[in-house]
């Protein structure tokens, strides 16, 4: 008769869990491209609303003088100047960008600092800008380093703004954006 040994199974591996976030360095989780996206929507909604306000009146009144040139012209016989085109747009983009960057000023900095590192987007999706040392507090300092690289330098870059975004993807280990990164700043997910 055969003697057939019995060789237990393997003790199980470990049970599965999920990756830790990553933390920032005062201990808090970090906010996921996911939640900084739609709070970044949320908020973009908000400025473009409040721009529409100044903008639509605007528009009006440069249609308004440009047909009214191409009217004094017809009448008169002659081709409508097109100064009055050209120097009644640029007056319309240089009051437009100027009105732009000091709603998103406003807004980014002024607003944000006054509701602790939080916009309307980043207080929907819980989200909190602190800067990375974790005994400074969040500062003007801060907050207009943040707002130069994320809305003036890409605002005239147009690139940079969408590279900003994005570089929080490969970013390791705060996952910081570039606006972050020059102001010396990551963003939390609150509780």
């Amino acid at each position: 008769m055969a003697v057939v040994s019995y060789t237990p199974p393997p003790p199980p591996y470990g049970q599965w869990r999920p990756i830790p976030p990553a933390l920032a360095p005062n201990g808090q989780p970090l906010a996921s491209f996911g939640d900084r996206l739609l709070a970044y929507l949320l908020d973009t909604l908000i400025i473009t609303a409040i721009s529409m306000v100044i903008f639509i009146p605007l528009m009006v009144v440069f249609f308004m003088v440009v047909i009214g040139e191409g009217i004094t012209a017809q009448e008169a016989g002659t081709d409508p100047d097109p100064f009055v085109f050209l120097g009644s747009y640029l007056v319309l983009f240089i009051v437009t960008f100027a009105f732009s960057l000091l709603l998103s000023y406003l807004y980014l900095v002024e607003y944000q600092l006054r509701h602790a590192g939080q916009t309307v987007g980043k207080k929907v999706m819980k989200l909190w800008v602190i800067p990375v040392a974790p005994t400074e507090a969040l500062s003007r300092n801060h907050m207009v380093k943040r707002w130069l690289v994320q809305s003036v330098a890409a605002g005239l870059v147009g690139i940079l703004g969408l590279l900003d975004g994005l570089w929080q993807l490969w970013d390791k280990p705060l996952q910081q954006c570039l606006h972050d990164k020059a102001a010396q700043t990551v963003v939390v997910k609150l509780g």
